[in-house]
């Protein structure tokens, strides 16, 4: 007996053969949004400590697991049976979960800004045949692709990067809110900032070097050295001039250095009542409310990155500028940061993008088009200009 399906059957049946199934670690603002982003095309997995943060969860068709992670047994039982890992953890999470990650033979794309050398895993990742990309958001991120896209047919002199998340709503005293967790935030303002001169690693205190810089539709930000620039020394180590500067509100610098000088962001213990207690764990506990995104508030994410050098001959310098604001009821960081890495893990799901080991954004400028493009369709725009200097 002949059996007719209908097309839209048909369509729906193969639409749900080729559908992958992605495990998404952590839930927290940004690792909400990949997790539904990621959801309209294949069947998500999030994870997350939190049950309220699974909570917040729009779409019914993702499935939610409550569990701690950072029991090795517990990852490696819920990574079995799954196509690509999604990181979204904490930083402090971030290098010991990649690397159960890739011992468990899963391909992984993540976010977290986690301090250790991610090298260090590369052999790991090849041994195992997987496929690991790091520090896949907007900064370090998206910035990066478009460094490695303009590196392939220029011979590059200089690359800034000035980036910042910003609440719409200006608040005293920090006229700040964090979308990631508060001791990721606070390690910007501690870890020692390094950056490329005439060919020469320069290391200063994080904070330094303030700046002030009108943007347009913004008005005027202050900027400051972070250690943003991370493997790009290592992996573009034949262009001479590199930097990222952090962008805030003009003010916030100095409250953030009182703190710091005061040993308020120090992991060293110190002795109160008996008890030995991490400064920065009391100081993130007590500055979280204050930088907590919360119900109707509006943040916007700007961007400017400078590159510079010869084209065919030519001294060119192009300029691509970002400036993404809350839209659909979904903060701009977790888009502008979130949408980054979803496009890389479609990449990798789709084996357009199939390198084993480590791989910082750096090494997926042939890319740039389609994450590019991938962008565009969620409304977060690049412009570009190029000019002759």
């Amino acid at each position: 007996m002949r059996v007719i399906i209908p097309q839209s059957l048909w369509k729906t049946l193969q639409w749900k053969i080729n559908m992958k199934k992605i495990v998404v670690l952590g839930c927290g603002l940004v690792g909400r949004v990949m997790a539904e982003d990621l959801s309209q095309n294949h069947h998500v997995v999030s994870v997350d400590i939190s049950q309220a943060n699974l909570d917040n969860l729009k779409s019914k068709s993702i499935d939610k697991i409550c569990r701690d992670v950072s029991d090795p047994s517990i990852l490696n039982e819920i990574i079995k049976d799954c196509d690509l890992v999604v990181g979204a953890l904490p930083g402090f999470m971030g290098y010991e979960t990649m690397k159960r990650v890739i011992m468990a033979k899963k391909n992984i794309v993540d976010i977290s800004f986690y301090p250790e050398d991610p090298f260090g895993l590369d052999k790991l990742a090849k041994d195992n045949n997987v496929t690991a990309v790091m520090d896949c958001g907007v900064a370090p991120g998206m910035g990066n692709i478009i460094f490695a896209h303009h590196d392939k047919t220029m011979k590059i002199t200089d690359y800034e990067c000035l980036v910042g998340g910003l609440p719409k709503k200006r608040e005293w005293p920090f006229e700040y809110q964090a979308v990631f967790s508060p001791i990721d935030v606070i390690e910007e303002y501690v870890r020692p900032a390094r950056y490329v001169q005439n060919k020469s690693l320069i290391i200063k205190e994080a904070l330094s070097d303030t700046e002030l810089i009108e943007f347009e539709e913004i008005g005027t930000l202050e900027s400051w050295n972070s250690d943003g620039l991370r493997t790009l020394i290592q992996t573009m180590n034949h262009v001479p001039n590199m930097i990222e500067k952090t962008l805030r509100y003009p003010g916030c610098v100095e409250y953030l250095k009182v703190l710091r000088e005061c040993g308020y962001f120090s992991y060293t213990p110190v002795e109160i009542n008996g008890n030995m207690i991490r400064p920065i764990d009391l100081t993130s506990k007590l500055l979280f409310p204050k930088w907590q995104m919360k119900e109707g508030d509006e943040d916007f994410t700007v961007m400017r990155i400078k590159i510079s050098g010869k084209e065919k001959d030519h001294d060119v310098e192009y300029t691509y500028t970002l400036l993404d604001r809350f839209k659909n009821n979904t903060i701009s960081m977790a888009r502008t940061t979130g949408f980054t890495c979803t496009a890389v893990s479609n990449l990798v799901l789709e084996n357009k993008f199939t390198k084993t080991g480590i791989s910082p954004p750096e090494f997926l400028g042939d890319h740039f088009n389609y994450i590019n493009d991938y962008l565009k369709e969620r409304e977060v725009i690049y412009k570009v200009s190029k000019k002759q200097v």
